[in-house]
């Protein structure tokens, strides 16, 4: 396959480029630092990675890339747990994923020949909080900032239908892995300073990383999975669970908990991404045959941190 992925040097990003490299397909990656993504994919172990710089606000000749290609992965928005929400960041992160979805599917009305399939990211986000609700992949949207920002990147990735373009909207929870939310997460715990975060009882949906680049790959090469699917893990768990399992595995104690106000203090109205959360089910996806390596915690913890 020829795939166009777009937040190719983020954390997913990088565990798909080396799995598609691996299974011997053209990638073809857009990014704003051409410079940095040579670093992160140098030829050497990359021959076949093709590195475009793009700014995803803007129209340009990077559209150009997308005729020919098979499939297009679009990961690409401004982090969401970063530094404090103020207007700007705001307005940062909802542009990041909004418009920058728009001029992609803006490249592909262009192109002479068109990819087959759009796989688009999106987060668990869009439900909104809640510490007693279930939520799949039919459930409404939330009213908090996160849902709607979710609404309207989900709402322009819509459109590629209309251009005969197959859609698969996947809906991230909080990714596993060397890298993202447990790099943050280590260091604390490896002080021996680890411990429970907030209340401990929201919810915490979850998914391997591995398990969420084998469930792109297979919306690439599945022409019958389209529509909206949960990329979270079959066992969510409430975050003292969490942090206790991790304790665990690390071999470290989780004794000393995290107040609220601390991470509020820190992170200002972006401390809702760990103090409030959503039990998410991947009814559609297991529906479809999706079979997880790691539906339950400890063990995905395991893969990667043993």
């Amino acid at each position: 396959m020829i795939i166009v992925i777009t937040g190719a040097t983020g954390f997913v990003g990088s565990y798909l480029v080396k799995r598609l490299q691996e299974s011997g397909d053209r990638i073809i990656i857009l990014t704003r630092n051409a410079d940095r993504a040579s670093r992160v994919f140098p030829k050497s172990a990359f021959p076949n990675l093709e590195i475009v710089n793009y700014n995803p606000l803007q129209s340009g000749d990077w559209q150009q890339v997308i005729s020919g290609c098979d499939g297009v992965v679009n990961l690409a928005g401004a982090a969401i747990g970063e530094g404090r929400w103020t207007a700007e960041r705001k307005q940062e992160i909802l542009n990041s994923r909004k418009i920058g979805t728009q001029k992609l599917i803006e490249a592909i009305a262009k192109a002479e020949q068109k990819p087959s399939v759009l796989v688009n990211a999106s987060a668990v986000g869009y439900y909104g909080t809640s510490e007693t609700a279930t939520f799949a992949e039919n459930s409404p949207p939330g009213n908090d900032f996160l849902s709607e920002v979710c609404i309207a990147w989900e709402a322009e990735a819509q459109k590629v239908k209309d251009l005969g373009v197959r859609l698969a909207i996947l809906r991230l929870g909080v990714v596993l892995g060397m890298g993202g939310a447990i790099a943050k997460m280590l260091p604390i715990f490896k002080l021996f300073a680890g411990g429970t975060i907030g209340t401990g009882k929201q919810w915490f949906s979850w998914v391997e990383v591995d398990d969420l680049v084998n469930l792109i790959v297979a919306v690439l090469k599945r022409p019958d999975m389209q529509g909206v699917y949960n990329a979270t893990a079959p066992n969510p768990v409430r975050m003292a669970d969490f942090c206790h399992a991790l304790g665990d595995v690390l071999h470290r104690p989780s004794w000393l908990p995290v107040p609220a106000f601390a991470l509020e203090l820190l992170m200002g109205d972006a401390a809702m991404v760990v103090l409030e959360g959503q039990q998410v089910l991947p009814k559609r996806t297991l529906e479809s045959g999706f079979v997880y390596k790691y539906p339950n915690l400890k063990p995905a913890l395991e893969s990667f941190l043993k």
